[in-house]
C-alpha cells in the first residue's frame, strides 16, 4: 500500500532509447523498414504454408505457428518502440504495461516450445524413419502446438496475476522502451522477491528445459549421421535439419548475447539493444533461412509466383 503522503502511479512513462534522439526520423524509418520487413516475411511463410499442399507436413506446420510467434513479439516490442522514438518517450497505462509484458512471455516462451518440437520431429526423421509417420501425423501435430500455446499461456498467466498485485507510488520512469520485468519490478514499492524467483523457475522451464532437450535431439541425429555409410545419405540426411539448426543456433544465441555476456559502459541502453536483438533479429532471419536453405519452401514460392503469373 502507498503511504499517505506517496501518490500511487496509474500511467508509466517509457523514456525509450535515448541514443535515438538526435536521429529519431533516421531511426524510426529504419526500424519502420525492418518492422514491416518482419510482418511481411512471415505472414508470406503463414500464407505460404497454408495454402501449398506440397507443404502439409508437421516441419511446415510447426514453422507457421513459429512465424505467428514471432509476428507477436516483435509486434509488442517494435510497436511502442516506433511510437516512443518519435514522442521521445511514450505514455502507458500500468494495465496495459503488464498486458504488454505478458504478449511478451506468451510469444517468447511458445516460440522456445515450437522450436524443441522442431528438433524432436527433426530427430523422428533422421533417426527413427520408420515410425515417424506413425508418430508426426497431422492430428499428433496439432496436438502438440496447441499444448505449446496453453502452456505457455497458462503458467505466465499465473506470474501476470502477481505481477497485477504489484504498488506502485511515486515512481512511474521506467527506463527502457516497452514493459520488461526487470525495469517494472525495480520502481514497484512491493516485495519482488516471489515474483522475480517465479520468474526465474518459468524461465528455466520454457527456456533451459528445452534447449536442453535440443540438445539431446541434435546430439543423436549427429551420430545417426555419422553412422551413415553413404555419402549422399549423409547429406541429405543434414540438408533436412540445417535450416532449423541455424535458426535454433540464432534464437539460443541472441538469448545468450541478453542473458550470459557480460555487460560494461551504460547497462542500461546496452540491455535496450540486447532486447532489439532478440527481439527484431530472430523474427527477421527466421524466414530467410527457411526460404533460402530450404527446398520444399522454395518449390512452394515458384510454383505460386508462376501460378501468378498465368493468371
Amino acid at each position: 500500500m502507498c503511504q499517505n503522503n506517496q501518490t500511487k502511479v496509474s500511467e508509466f512513462v517509457l523514456l525509450g532509447i535515448s541514443s535515438f534522439h538526435d536521429f529519431k526520423i533516421l531511426m524510426f524509418a529504419f526500424f519502420l523498414i525492418l518492422y514491416t520487413a518482419i510482418l511481411s516475411e512471415n505472414f508470406f511463410i503463414v500464407l505460404l504454408v497454408s495454402i501449398s499442399h506440397h507443404l502439409k507436413r508437421p516441419m511446415y506446420f510447426f514453422l507457421k505457428n513459429l512465424a505467428i510467434a514471432d509476428v507477436l513479439a516483435t509486434s509488442n516490442a517494435v510497436a511502442p518502440l516506433l511510437f516512443g522514438i518519435i514522442r521521445e518517450r511514450g505514455i502507458i497505462s500500468v494495465s496495459y504495461c503488464i498486458f504488454q509484458y505478458y504478449l511478451l512471455c506468451f510469444s517468447g516462451f511458445a516460440q522456445s516450445f515450437l522450436l524443441t518440437i522442431m528438433s524432436i520431429d527433426r530427430y523422428l526423421a533422421i533417426c527413427n524413419p520408420l515410425r515417424y509417420v506413425t508418430i508426426m501425423n497431422m492430428k499428433n501435430c496439432l496436438y502438440l502446438v496447441c499444448l505449446s500455446w496453453l502452456v505457455a499461456f497458462t503458467l505466465i498467466t499465473s506470474e501476470i496475476i502477481m505481477m497485477y498485485h504489484l504498488q506502485f507510488c511515486d515512481s512511474n520512469i521506467i527506463d527502457h522502451f516497452f514493459c520488461d520485468i526487470g525495469p517494472v519490478t525495480k520502481i514497484s514499492s512491493s516485495d519482488t522477491f516471489v515474483l522475480l524467483s517465479y520468474d526465474f523457475v518459468l524461465s528455466m522451464f520454457f527456456i533451459f528445459a528445452p534447449f536442453i532437450l535440443v540438445i539431446i535431439s541434435y546430439a543423436g541425429i549427429i551420430i545417426t549421421i555419422i553412422k551413415m555409410s553413404s555419402v549422399i545419405g549423409r547429406k541429405k540426411a543434414f540438408s533436412t535439419c540445417s535450416s532449423h539448426l541455424v535458426v535454433v543456433c540464432t534464437y539460443y544465441g541472441t538469448l545468450i548475447a541478453i542473458y550470459l555476456v557480460p555487460s560494461s559502459g551504460n547497462l542500461s541502453e546496452e540491455n535496450k539493444f540486447r532486447t532489439l536483438l532478440y527481439t527484431v533479429l530472430t523474427p527477421l532471419v527466421n524466414p530467410i533461412i527457411y526460404c533460402l536453405r530450404n527446398k520444399d519452401i522454395r518449390s512452394a514460392m515458384n510454383r505460386l509466383f508462376h501460378i501468378q503469373k498465368k493468371t
